[in-house]
């Protein structure tokens, strides 16, 4: 086992005989593990999609990575075993990943491939295919996603080291906040605190004044916080790869009585929500009870949105800011399950709130403790 991996030999075989599983269930010879993500998790390692490359994982046979001869030594360093097949900048990676396949033995067999990678350009499968025209290759849509979407011990106690963190950094920037500062000036101060803290380099979030409803994925701005303006943050906090979020209000000066009471209606409101967030709820119902209670509250005359969504590992390789693999909305027809994570949001009249929730087995429980108000900086 590799001392620098972030996990245990046993928990990396655990997640190998779930994905086999899912496999045998789909006549499954040989899979391919792609994308960033995936093969963080699978495999211990992770790598941009300059080239492609893959993990070769077996129903029957320990896995082998392909990958360009540059990265091997950084693939021993993080992943959990070592056997992997490189190639060549000027090479063809298609081809040494068929090649690889046919050697082993699956020119004929049934592969297996995630249709939904970000990796896997059609251009690449189609290669794939020409050049193992006797394979059959079977769509395993979404199934690497869903693997990852029951977190471990060891995964829940990174996440709530990224809380722990977010929560401090949160702290700091709203009592760095204060008439004449930018945006822009804060989003610096909250990265370099998180760092300070002992986060990752990572996607940091948004901090914009906030209007209307529209204002969560604004870009910071040149102009001076005014008496009046209401500050939105939304930071990030990542922790070995691990993300937590937050979202908090704050108003310069003074607060009106409009946002006040939208900011006290936002919080019962999400407050109830967490409160249905047990294992075997409805996710479609638990959406409703903020989704419903907002408009219902005249707060928005719509909610496009969805009202929360996965959180866990986040590729270090930027690929997307959110992960839809489960998310709450008017036709999220799954269940709660122990172990899944989330960042729950709302935000209505120029008001953000938003907490990192485990759903653990005997209900919500809020990852990040930040006190649940719009704070008021003069």
């Amino acid at each position: 086992m590799n001392p620098d991996a972030d996990f245990s030999a046993e928990e990396f075989a655990g997640r190998l005989a779930r994905l086999r599983v899912a496999m045998r269930e789909r006549a499954v010879d040989v899979m391919l593990i792609d994308d960033c993500e995936a093969l963080a998790y699978f495999t211990g390692y992770e790598t941009t999609v300059n080239l492609y490359r893959a993990c070769i994982v077996p129903l029957n046979a320990p896995p082998t990575m392909v990958l360009r001869a540059l990265d091997a030594e950084p693939f021993r360093a993080r992943a959990w075993f070592d056997d992997c097949e490189t190639f060549a900048d000027h090479e063809e990676p298609v081809q040494k990943i068929a090649a690889t396949l046919q050697r082993q033995r699956y020119g004929s067999a049934a592969i297996g491939f995630d249709s939904a990678s970000h990796a896997l350009t059609v251009d690449c499968l189609e290669r794939l295919k020409r050049s193992l025209p006797e394979a059959r290759f079977v769509s395993m849509l979404g199934v690497p996603r869903d693997l990852r979407l029951i977190k471990s011990p060891a995964e829940i106690a990174y996440l709530r080291t990224a809380a722990q963190i977010l929560d401090r950094a949160m702290a700091d920037a709203i009592a760095a906040t204060e008439i004449g500062v930018t945006s822009r000036e804060l989003r610096t101060f909250a990265m370099r605190r998180l760092l300070e803290l002992g986060a990752d380099p990572a996607h940091l979030g948004y901090v914009t004044v906030a209007r209307g409803w529209g204002f969560l994925h604004r870009q910071p701005g040149q102009r001076a916080l005014e008496r009046g303006d209401v500050l939105h943050f939304e930071l990030v906090s990542s922790y070995r790869g691990y993300e937590a979020r937050l979202m908090r209000c704050v108003a310069i000066g003074a607060a009106d009585t409009e946002r006040k009471r939208a900011a006290e209606q936002l919080i019962a409101l999400q407050d109830q929500q967490l409160a249905a967030m047990k294992p075997g709820a409805s996710a479609r119902d638990v959406d409703a009870i903020l989704r419903n209670g907002v408009i219902a509250a005249s707060l928005r005359r719509d909610y496009p949105n969805v009202t929360g969504y996965t959180l866990g590992y986040y590729s270090r390789v930027p690929l997307r800011s959110s992960d839809f693999t489960r998310c709450f909305s008017p036709n999220a027809h799954w269940q709660l399950e122990p172990g899944m994570v989330f960042h729950m949001y709302a935000s209505a009249k120029g008001v953000s709130m938003s907490e990192t929730v485990l759903v653990a087995e005997h209900g919500a429980e809020r990852l990040t403790q930040l006190e649940r108000r719009l704070f008021l900086r003069k």
